[in-house]
């Protein structure tokens, strides 16, 4: 039987900050900084390290242009009566305010009254049917201001009318200005976490960008690939391989060889490939990025390479080539960026991954403590995202030490710094699904149950409830609230990961197979015997035919069946019908008084 696991951190959603547009509505260079890395989900019990270094430390959003002159002297308050806005030459001064005032450091309210003015002026001013591009250039602005106020809600709204003013079919400023509108659209749906509508904003961006500069434009390869991270960070690995392999043949053509965009395209690939458990792919991506980086005399950069091409070796269990790469990368970070900078923690994180995986534990243990001491006492400039991303592979090292305690206690400071980051909740959700393992596995099922339960909340408001991870969270919940006795709720739970599962893993996927069991014995325990009879005969049939009968679990579940036919006076039914046919929501279930006098279910749960 599969034992219990960690859950694994999700992919993470950084924090962008969305600048505030220019009037150039058609540019279309990168944007805002919105540094990734993405923890693929593995087998290992504990949360794995991002696969490789991050294609580029920013994904540029192919965006409007920020201000970029110098900083105003703070703008004096000024009054404007409502009627005056019908004036034409009102909206572009208020609009010249509104930046002016962002860019004095006064704050983003009174930024925001001019910009909100601004549109309205625009609005009132626009020609009856003409579409006015200065309209939502302010909409623009507005809704980066309401981001900035951590206003989400506000700022896709306003985006959302944004979008509709431009008329596509008009030329190209209005493509642009609608394809600007899309991007920031789908930055502000990634600061809330929710990825599938950040990729859809994405995708419609870039259809309206091929439609207006062609399929090979250099700055549409700069929006594959800001999807493609966009993917990654959605784990749809498939669907980022496809653009990224879009983006390296631009590049191609446009660039000269060894190209800085070509070695960022190339490590994108690597990140998928090894994903995809491609290394021998990932490796060959990595090095020729390596190539392309020591022309352009980029040494920290290739230091990063290094990293990831020791993080391949290390999946090769080719430990002494991976030792080498981490040893030259840390060199080159401790003379470039000085012996205390998270780049140095990080590369001492990976040296204790290694040395536990070679049995060598008194050197792990001693490289924890030299990331640890780095991490309390951080370099200015050190994010608090990168801190937190430390403190979460420590933890899985110190989980894979048995010391649990010590574990939780820097998932949870790990928590606490992302707490109040914008984009951070699916992280968070990952932070309190693998605490509820780890109180679970130690026996404090309640505060197991109360992790799980505000990792639920957390993925469902992030639109990520039909995720295989969300699948598994559940099935860890239901485990829990089994524990407390609380029978008709770990039914329900199970139920819903098992249709999760099913649909993300298939039904012979060992965590959907687990999923069965527990529903199984769940309702054995409610009363629904035949209901788990019914499960059990589903499950050893597809063991039978599908993935063959040398399992132990094979044995214990014929054992159990057998046990419930005995007790159901039946025996096993060798053409049970189709599981989807089996969990009927108005099938008879017992009173509470008929639960509580059955004897306990003969057989275990899974996890």
């Amino acid at each position: 039987m599969p034992g219990l696991v960690s859950i694994k951190t999700p992919p993470e959603t950084p924090a962008l900050r969305i600048s505030v547009p220019d009037e150039n509505l058609g540019r279309n260079g990168p944007g805002p900084d919105r540094s990734e890395q993405v923890n693929p989900k593995t087998n290992s019990p504990a949360p794995r390290r991002p696969p490789s270094p991050s294609p580029s430390t920013s994904r540029g959003k192919p965006s409007p242009d920020r201000s970029s002159g110098k900083k105003k002297s703070p703008t004096e308050k000024v009054v404007i009566d409502d009627s005056s806005l019908d004036n034409p030459d009102l909206g572009p001064f208020l609009l010249k305010l509104a930046r002016d005032t962002i860019a004095s450091g006064e704050g983003p309210s009174k930024a925001l009254d001019y910009a909100l003015r601004a549109a309205k002026s625009f609005e009132r001013c626009a020609v009856d049917g003409e579409p006015s591009l200065d309209l939502a250039m302010s909409l623009h602005v507005v809704a980066a201001i309401y981001c900035s106020l951590v206003r989400f809600d506000e700022a896709i709204a306003v985006l959302e009318t944004a979008i509709k003013v431009p008329e596509v079919s008009r030329g190209a400023d209005h493509a642009l200005a609608a394809f600007s509108g899309y991007m920031q659209l789908g930055d502000t749906y990634s600061m809330l976490g929710q990825l599938d509508r950040s990729i859809e904003s994405y995708k419609e961006g870039l259809k309206i960008q091929m439609e207006a500069l062609g399929d090979t434009d250099p700055r549409v390869a700069e929006t594959c690939r800001y999807l493609a991270e966009a993917h990654v960070q959605a784990m749809q690995f498939d669907e980022a391989e496809n653009l990224c392999k879009k983006t390296l043949e631009i590049h191609r053509v446009h660039s000269p060889p060894a190209s800085l965009e070509e070695a960022a395209d190339r490590r994108l690939m690597a990140l998928i490939c090894e994903a995809k458990g491609d290394y021998e792919s990932a490796l060959e991506h990595l090095v020729l990025a390596s190539m392309s980086m020591i022309a352009n005399g980029q040494e920290t950069e290739v230091a990063a390479i290094d990293v990831g091409i020791g993080n391949i070796y290390l999946s090769m269990s080719r430990f002494d080539e991976a030792v080498f790469s981490y040893q030259k990368a840390l060199t080159v970070f401790k003379s470039s960026k000085g012996e205390n900078h998270p780049s140095v923690a990080s590369v001492f994180v990976r040296l204790a991954d290694l040395y536990y995986k070679t049995g060598k534990l008194r050197e792990s243990r001693s490289y924890c403590e030299n990331a640890l001491r780095i991490y309390a006492k951080p370099v200015p400039g050190t994010t608090p995202e990168d801190i937190a991303s430390g403190l979460m592979e420590i933890s899985a090292i110190y989980e894979l030490f048995n010391e649990p305690e010590e574990a939780l206690k820097l998932l949870l400071k790990a928590m606490k710094l992302l707490e109040d980051k914008p984009g951070q909740q699916s992280t968070i959700a990952g932070i309190e699904a693998r605490m509820g393992v780890m109180f679970y596995m130690i026996g404090r099922y309640e505060e197991a149950r109360s992790s799980f339960e505000n990792a639920v909340v957390k993925l469902r408001a992030s639109g990520e409830r039909k995720s295989a991870f969300f699948g598994v969270v559940l099935n860890q919940m239901g485990l829990s609230s089994v524990q407390l006795f609380k029978i008709d709720e770990a039914a329900e739970l199970f139920e819903e990961a098992r249709e999760i599962l099913e649909q993300e893993c298939g039904p012979c996927h060992q965590d959907t197979l687990g999923v069965y069991s527990n529903l199984a014995a769940t309702y054995d325990a409610i009363g629904r015997v035949d209901d788990a009879i019914e499960i059990l005969e589903y499950v050893l049939k597809l063991r039978e035919e599908k993935l063959g009968t040398a399992n132990p679990d094979f044995d214990d579940e014929k054992k159990r069946l057998a046990e419930l036919l005995k007790e159901a006076g039946r025996s096993r039914n060798k053409n049970p019908k189709s599981l989807e046919n089996l969990i009927d929501p108005n099938s008879k279930r017992t009173t509470k008084k008929e639960t509580s006098s059955k004897k306990w279910s003969a057989f275990g749960f899974r996890s």
